[in-house]
């Protein structure tokens, strides 16, 4: 990608907020409600990316890949979706550097939106109770879309929606999800230097570049 993107997309978990700690509390109270010991938050950094499904599934069987739904997934599924709505705002916070950020971009005249695979019934009120919201043009979620990520139909569609091109575009974001759904739609990448990716550095998913938080990005274009 060359020059200045027409438009900056950001993945939410891991990018923008860490959600982990709600995330595990609303997966160990699902799993206190079957009987089983609790997984941890640091467990369930692990088990974020793919969607409250997937992570459900992982909760059950300790497996990133589960075959199938494990018994009593339905049920299951349902008590963590409860409890996580209710508490989808309770210890998550900003990263650092994300506010100032977002804020310095909507300034310059950049386009911004969030690209997530949570569902809108968790992500717009995180945003907003975190007082990002405002200073994103466009919030796409895991429901909006036909394929979540790393399948790049939520990239294109959004791009679609702006009237730009995808090359023109640059996606931000945490995880090897990310990477794939950037390099498939056409999007440039970078990777912040925390998050939730299962590499031991944000290099090793071999975007076209890192930054240490979202207050370094409007120098990295200057």
């Amino acid at each position: 990608m060359m020059g200045k993107p027409a438009l900056i997309a950001f993945d939410l978990d891991g990018t923008l907020v860490d959600s982990a700690p709600d995330l595990a509390d609303a997966v160990d109270a699902m799993l206190a409600t079957l009987g089983r010991p609790s997984a941890g938050v640091e467990k369930v950094r692990t088990w974020i990316g793919n969607g409250v499904t997937m992570l459900v599934k992982r909760a059950l069987t300790g497996e990133m890949w589960p075959a199938g739904d494990p018994p009593g997934f339905t049920e299951a599924l349902s008590r963590f979706l409860n409890r996580y709505q209710t508490y989808v705002c309770e210890r998550s916070r900003l990263y650092d550097g994300v506010l100032e950020g977002l804020k310095a971009l909507k300034a310059r005249g950049y386009r911004t939106a969030c690209i997530t695979n949570k569902h809108s019934r968790f992500a717009l009120p995180l945003l907003r109770q975190l007082g990002v919201a405002a200073y994103l043009d466009y919030i796409g979620c895991g429901d909006q879309f036909d394929k979540p990520k790393p399948d790049p139909d939520p990239l294109l569609k959004t791009a679609e929606r702006f009237s730009v091109e995808p090359e023109d575009c640059l996606m931000v974001g945490d995880s090897d999800n990310d990477v794939k759904a950037a390099r498939a739609a056409g999007f440039g990448i970078l990777c912040v230097s925390y998050g939730y990716r299962n590499v031991d550095r944000a290099e090793d998913l071999h975007p076209d570049g890192v930054i240490p938080s979202l207050a370094a990005l409007p120098a990295y274009f200057d």
